[in-house]
């Protein structure tokens, strides 16, 4: 991810095709070490791509990623896991009662 940033602060910066160089001195300008292999990757991989470009196809296929609890196993299951987090927490509830019980006062005594 530090590769990642350092390639973007670049970019952000002017200079619109950074080299291998130019990241491993922003990283080491900011006190973190470059992995040679990652960093390789990272310039090959978007060698000629405009970033801008790259950027906005991560975000259209980002989009289409289901988030949240309204996934497939959440409508296969809702009813069952929703009483076993009732379950969950009626239980946890009951831990707390009686560890206030075991040190003989409670919170408003």
């Amino acid at each position: 991810m530090k590769h990642v940033a350092a390639y973007l602060l670049l970019v952000s910066g002017g200079n619109a095709s950074p080299s291998a160089a130019d990241v491993k001195s922003v990283l080491e300008a900011a006190g973190a070490s470059a992995d040679e292999a990652r960093l390789e990757k990272l310039i090959s991989e978007l060698s000629g791509k405009d970033i801008n470009e790259v950027i906005a196809e991560g975000s259209k296929k980002l989009a289409s990623v289901p988030s949240g609890g309204a996934g497939p196993a959440a409508a296969a299951g809702g009813a069952s896991a929703g009483a076993a987090a009732e379950e969950k927490k009626e239980e946890k509830v009951e831990e707390k009662e009686e560890s206030d019980d075991d040190m003989g006062f409670g919170l408003f005594d």
